[in-house]
């Protein structure tokens, strides 16, 4: 330990003692650092700088018209860029910006094509036709500037895009707003709809019943009419006939009427005399009582009394002879009545004839009753004869009999007489000018159907059409029910369907809406809440630990570029002590190099680090790894190790993912990335940087310790086993004049 303190204690009086070394050391200290704080501060935040990138914009667009809309999006679009500072836009025709991108003097140019509006347009018909930017860029002037005007190219498609779909969104929307009003107001109509549906398919199988049955029906009709048709001829013959039946019934009753009052008077002379001879017999009656009456005189009583009763029974039969002709004319009457209105003649008879018929019937009822009291007045006047031998007691007693019996008769007739002129004969006639007011009326009515019958016969025929045409259509509905059936039954479960699935109210409120806050949403329907964990000022801040890394390497490359690796006096030291001693000469150098480099990123750029104290002690363990690595290389191999630290270099520049993701890195960089000390050095001091996760920083700094425990082995065990083979290799090369 004495003699690598001995060296080391050397080295720095060295440098003390001999301005030169001191200013040479100096820069060696400084020079690291430069090269990170140009680099820090060229990358410090270009994209802040697009503004000064020169785009040509060109716009051919001609417009369009919309739906009596004129629209010119491509002016829009330059007006909108005119106030747009993301680059430095220049507005010019195709061939001068076609010139100047190919010369360099434009990064990219953006055409905008003449049917640009045009195609837009096409949304609104059946084939729409997406339109197209036009984008030239000139990628040989810079390989990060393409990517950015690609950038800018991109955010003036979206910007279009987005205001499209605004305009086109807000413009549903609207339309959306007024069918959910629409809806809502037409709300009680649907609900009555989804009620008729259901009740269409709850009575389908009972209107498929009627329509069956209203087909049977009008084959039946079809039928019934044709049968009627062939009637009607018959029908206007019958009522030819019942017309002349009814003129002669009616002649007929003419007749029978004038025929009772030409019957009337003999009618009531007839019973008068009826009348007078039962007077006449009552009176000799009378006449003969009480007188004492032989055999002969009872004899000639008797043949009187036959006589005059005989009398009195003939005109009785002459009034019962006439009766009798009434009642059989009423009945040929009420005959003729029931075969031409058969419908009507049971009805007209009861009505018509029931009065007179009684009458008539009264009357040969009252005539018998008077014969039957004349044929006992005869009765008894014969046993006269027989019961005169009796007693004269008897005989008195027989013609009080006959007296009283004739009186009845003579009144009886008296009062038939008095009955007939007041009530026979008036309802008679009654009768008869009812039937004939019955019979003029059914003329009426049969004349009135006379006339109807052909056009019944028009409207049957109109009917047989029409009921034709009906049951072509009856069919087709029978033929379509099936159809019908199916479609409303699969109506009806959709809408159970809908409603269990959805609410037609929920539906109205998703329609119903605010036009302008829809169209501001889909104008930007997502945005972007940042949520930065370890949050990093610019891109100058996120490079620093790459750029702190890399001159940290540098630096130790300067150093064993420019200093000897071997103390000056090998023969006193062993093999180790000169690893170590010069090792610490080196690192204690290093340690200044980061000191500067660190605290210049602090204080002279400023950079924001979220944890200075860890940064700097993280850059000294890094140097003291790096410079271990690198001293080692040159130390144990000579030249040879130089030449392995630039190439370690150049590995880890493009593998350590200092600059891209590694996981956007070749496939050879991948694989190689975790045996590169430069992988866990730039990660260790990235938690400097942006705030320390304390797994992370563990595990960077016990794999950076693993690649300094490594490298301190091989200088501590193979210096003096490689070193006299790496010198005569570095006398060899010496001998050829080109290396020191």
């Amino acid at each position: 330990m004495k003699q690598i303190w001995k060296i080391f204690a050397r080295d720095w009086k060295s440098i003390s003692t001999n301005w030169v070394a001191m200013i040479l050391i100096g820069g060696l200290i400084v020079l690291p650092s430069l090269y990170a704080w140009f680099n820090i501060k060229a990358s410090w935040d270009p994209y802040s700088q697009t503004d000064q990138l020169p785009v040509a914009v060109v716009n051919e667009d001609e417009g369009a018209i919309v739906r009596d809309t004129e629209i010119d999006v491509g002016k829009d679009l330059v007006e909108e860029l005119k106030d747009n500072d993301s680059f430095d836009w220049q507005f010019t025709d195709r061939e001068t910006a076609m010139d100047k991108v190919e010369y360099g003097d434009y990064y990219a140019v953006i055409v905008i094509p003449d049917t640009f509006s045009e195609k837009l347009g096409t949304v609104v018909s059946d084939q729409p036709e997406k339109s197209k930017v036009e984008y030239y860029v000139n990628e040989k002037i810079n390989a990060i500037a393409p990517k950015i005007t690609e950038k800018g190219a991109s955010v003036i498609v979206d910007q279009i895009t987005n205001a499209f779909v605004s305009e086109v969104n807000g413009t549903v929307a609207e339309l959306f707003n007024d069918l959910g009003l629409e809806l809502e107001k037409d709300l009680p109509d649907i609900k009555r709809f989804e009620e008729y549906v259901f009740k269409l398919e709850e009575n389908l199988p009972e209107i498929y019943d009627l329509i069956s049955g209203a087909y049977d029906d009008s084959e039946n009709a079809a039928s019934i009419i044709n049968d009627v048709q062939g009637l009607l001829p018959r029908a206007d013959q019958v009522t030819r006939e019942s017309l002349g039946t009814i003129d002669e019934t009616t002649s007929f009753l003419n007749e029978a009427e004038q025929r009772l009052n030409e019957v009337a008077p003999q009618v009531e002379a007839d019973l008068k005399k009826a009348q007078q001879t039962a007077e006449d017999v009552n009176s000799f009656i009378t006449d003969v009582q009480s007188v004492d009456l032989d055999l002969e005189g009872i004899t000639q009583l008797k043949d009187g009394i036959n006589q005059r009763t005989n009398e009195a029974l003939e005109q009785l039969n002459t009034v019962e002879n006439l009766l009798k002709q009434i009642q059989e004319q009423q009945q040929q009457q009420e005959e003729q009545n029931s075969e031409e209105n058969p419908e009507n003649g049971e009805e007209n008879q009861q009505a018509g004839s029931q009065v007179s018929q009684e009458t008539v019937n009264q009357a040969l009822t009252e005539v018998e009753r008077i014969r039957e009291g004349l044929q006992n007045v005869q009765n008894d006047a014969g046993q006269l004869e027989e019961q005169i031998k009796d007693s004269q007691r008897e005989i008195d007693n027989t013609l009080t009999t006959l007296e009283e019996k004739s009186g009845e008769t003579a009144d009886r007739i008296d009062a038939f007489l008095t009955e007939y002129n007041e009530n026979i004969e008036p309802r008679v006639l009654e009768e008869i000018n009812q039937a004939q007011q019955t019979l003029a009326d059914a003329r009426s009515i049969l004349t009135d159907a006379q006339s109807t019958i052909p056009q019944i016969s028009q409207i049957l025929g109109s009917t047989e059409s029409n009921l034709a045409e009906g049951q072509d259509i009856l069919e087709y509905m029978l033929n379509e029910y099936p159809y019908v059936n199916e479609k409303v039954n699969q109506m009806a479960d959709r809408i159970r369907d809908i409603q269990g699935e959805t609410d037609i109210n929920e539906i109205i409120e998703l329609l119903k809406n605010d036009p302008e806050a829809e169209q501001s949403f889909f104008e930007e329907p997502v945005s972007l809440s940042k949520n930065t964990l370890f949050p990093i000022e610019n891109y100058g801040t996120g490079m620093t630990p790459f750029y702190t890394v890399l001159a940290l390497w540098v630096g130790a490359l300067l150093l064993v570029s420019l200093l000897s690796t071997e103390p000056v006096h090998t023969s006193e030291y062993r093999s180790y002590e000169q690893y170590l001693g010069k090792l610490a000469t080196f690192v204690s150098i290093g340690f200044l190099q980061t000191f500067v480099v660190t605290l210049g990123n602090l204080f002279l750029l400023k950079i924001g680090i979220a944890e200075s104290l860890y940064f700097v002690l993280f850059g000294l363990g890094i140097s003291f790894v790096f410079m271990t690595i690198v001293f080692t290389l040159v130390s144990v191999l000579g030249d040879v190790g130089k030449a392995g630290a630039i190439v370690f270099l150049v590995l880890q520049i493009a593998g350590s993912g200092g600059t891209y993701p590694v996981a956007l890195l070749p496939e050879f960089f991948q694989n190689i990335h975790p045996f590169l000390p430069f992988s866990y050095a730039v990660d260790l001091l990235r938690e400097a940087v942006g705030g320390i996760v304390e797994a992370r920083v563990k595990t960077d700094v016990i794999r950076l310790s693993a690649f300094a425990g490594l490298f301190l082995a091989i200088g501590i065990f193979l210096k003096g086993p490689l070193h006299d083979k790496s010198r005569k290799l570095m006398k060899k090369s010496r001998e050829s004049g080109l290396f020191h």
